[in-house]
């Protein structure tokens, strides 16, 4: 309770304003059945009626647990929500909230609920109890069993908010519950996270063998509610659905109902990485290690490596800050050298540090880091690099260490997505495609690929070439739309679009024409005004290749659908050999009606 509602009211009176007749405003949030778009159910809510200090609902409840009152306030709102639903004349089953805490208590004994919800001349067959809980339940089965007199005389049990408060899987698995309502942390955002799709999908799991059905809360996003059809969980409710209004409402928003008809199937989000992942950061690799100041000399450097025979390397620091780095086997070698001793002993050790060393804040991922084991200064192999915090000098760490837990982190990555692009691979790309089929409408299929790119690659080497295809994979998300269309990377420079826009072609036109005006950019000046390069064949016989461009074969099907994933594949490879070969930006081959095994 805020601490100013004592400048108004005392606690008892404010509890008496709202059990009082009028105290509460019932309103109604509908249940959409996802599949038939008919909603089925609503949930009673209750609102105060305007009191000084802004009192809430939760204020109230706050209020009444603490003054041992929570029993009485739940009891009138479910009394004020049933008799408000009855004058309606609604159909639909009604959800009404009773609090956990306040049943094991024994203050809200279920015969009263029963009274209650007779008396208002529902039918408690319409009634589903939602169970809420602030609290951890210590006890799930003595809950259970009072329960079970409401399950006896006809209601339905609901455990709320499974996901995020205190819903589990202990409660779960002891109430038996007949709907299980899926947090809204987890719905909201679903379609762009794979770790919630991930436990969403486990819910599923989970209900389908426990014989529950799912409710998904929080829907305000489109594509939310997509994922949630796809996923064939069987109700949603959310703001997108239906705001809390004083009368129930007969049908969903309009734009829900757009949503629901329309028959794209949603692109489900891929991680980066497995889901199980842990976020490795550079303060993971982290040692803590002495440094010098710039004025120190040389011989005091020597001095603390012979002191310190673990250091690789030592930091030279001013004010706090890191300037450079001394690795100790290039100083080790200088200063073997003839007279080097006399020469560099007593002058300042930035005579033989690195002045532009690998300087990472220790928050950085690990995963970032992928771009500095490819790029062309390799010094960090033999120096490390060193690790601060804010900008100031935390410690060191090694580049044996960067390189294995980097490269682990890729091999990882890379058995979920394509390590370059963090595109889906084949077998995600091939799932996709199975659930296209599956769902019957019209799609398009594109085999993207680049011309002459070996070439160039073999000219310039692999970092450039990495450069060009992740040019492509960006282009290819830029102009796609993200809610209907599913990118794949299956190897090399091959992609796979899969496409459920109208407009495809014209998206496979504009990829065409921003890469074709880009590329020439990764070439070197001398070979951008020759117009290409010169270079070897596959007979390794020479040959002049012009810019890499891109050429993409596609197939549109048209229902009744091939039953196959593979056929469709090979057709689309065949349209991008065509593609290659007449030296053309798209060719479509033509539609495919007839289904294909």
């Amino acid at each position: 309770m805020s601490a100013h509602l004592a400048y108004y009211d005392t606690p008892p009176t404010m509890l008496e304003r709202a059990l009082a007749g009028g105290g509460l405003i019932p309103v109604f949030q509908p249940l959409v059945r996802v599949d038939t778009f008919e909603v089925v159910a609503h949930e009673g809510l209750s609102r105060c009626t305007p009191m000084p200090g802004n009192f809430s609902i939760l204020d109230l409840l706050d209020l009444a647990r603490m003054e041992g009152r929570l029993a009485d306030v739940e009891l009138h709102a479910a009394r004020t929500l049933c008799h408000a639903f009855a004058k309606h004349g609604s159909g639909g089953r009604l959800l009404v909230n009773l609090s956990a805490h306040a049943i094991l208590q024994d203050t809200l004994r279920p015969d009263d609920v029963l009274s209650t919800i007779v008396a208002s001349g529902l039918d408690p067959a319409r009634v589903t109890i939602e169970v809420t809980e602030r609290d951890v339940v210590e006890n799930p089965a003595r809950l259970a069993h009072a329960l079970g007199y409401l399950r006896a005389h006809g209601m339905r049990i609901a455990l709320d908010d499974f996901g995020n408060g205190h819903s589990s899987f202990e409660m779960w698995n002891e109430i038996h519950p007949d709907i299980v309502k899926i947090d809204r942390y987890l719905i909201n955002g679903l379609s762009r996270s794979a770790g919630r799709l991930a436990i969403v999908r486990a819910l599923c799991q989970v209900a389908e063998t426990l014989g529950t059905e799912l409710v998904g809360e929080g829907v305000e996003d489109p594509a939310d509610l997509r994922v949630l059809r796809d996923l064939g969980i069987p109700y949603a409710q959310g703001f997108l659905i239906g705001h809390p209004a004083p009368e129930p409402v007969s049908e969903a928003s309009p734009e829900a109902q757009q949503v629901l008809r329309a028959p794209s199937v949603a692109v489900l989000p891929r991680p980066r990485g497995p889901v199980t992942q842990r976020p490795t950061q550079v303060r993971h690799l982290l040692m803590e290690a002495p440094f010098v100041h710039p004025w120190q000399t040389n011989d005091e450097v020597m001095a603390l490596f012979v002191d310190h025979p673990e250091l690789h390397a030592v930091a030279v620091v001013r004010d706090g800050h890191p300037i450079g780095l001394i690795n100790r086997r290039l100083v080790n070698e200088r200063m073997a050298q003839p007279f080097a001793r006399e020469l560099l002993a007593r002058k300042s050790c930035t005579a033989l540090m690195n002045g532009a060393p690998l300087i990472c804040d220790e928050h950085r991922s690990l995963e970032s880091l992928a771009d500095v084991l490819r790029g062309e200064d390799q010094r960090y192999l033999s120096d490390g690099f060193i690790v601060t915090s804010g900008g100031h000098y935390r410690g060191l760490g090694t580049g044996e260490a960067l390189v294995r837990r980097v490269s682990e982190l890729r091999i990882d990555a890379a058995r979920h997505a394509n390590p370059l692009t963090f595109l889906p691979g084949n077998i995600p790309t091939t799932e996709h495609l199975e659930r296209l089929l599956d769902g019957g409408e019209r799609f398009a299929v594109a085999h993207v690929d680049l011309t002459d790119f070996k070439p160039f690659n073999d000219h310039y080497g692999y970092s450039r070439g990495d450069e060009m295809i992740r040019l492509l994979s960006s282009l290819l998300s830029e102009h796609v739309d993200p809610a209907l269309d599913f990118i794949g990377h299956i190897g090399g420079d091959d992609f796979v679009v899969l496409f459920q826009s109208a407009d495809w072609t014209a998206r496979c036109q504009r990829v065409i024409d921003a890469f074709n005006a880009r590329s020439p950019h990764l070439f070197d000046a001398t070979d951008i005004q020759r117009g290409g390069l010169h270079g070897k064949d596959r007979r390794g016989e020479p040959q002049f290749f012009p810019f890499t461009a891109v050429v993409m074969g596609a197939v549109e099907l048209i229902p009744p659908l091939p039953q196959r994933a593979q056929s469709i594949a090979m057709l689309a490879a065949r349209a991008k050999r065509q593609a290659k070969r007449a030296n053309l930006g798209l060719h479509v081959l033509g539609r495919t009606v007839a289904p294909m095994t």
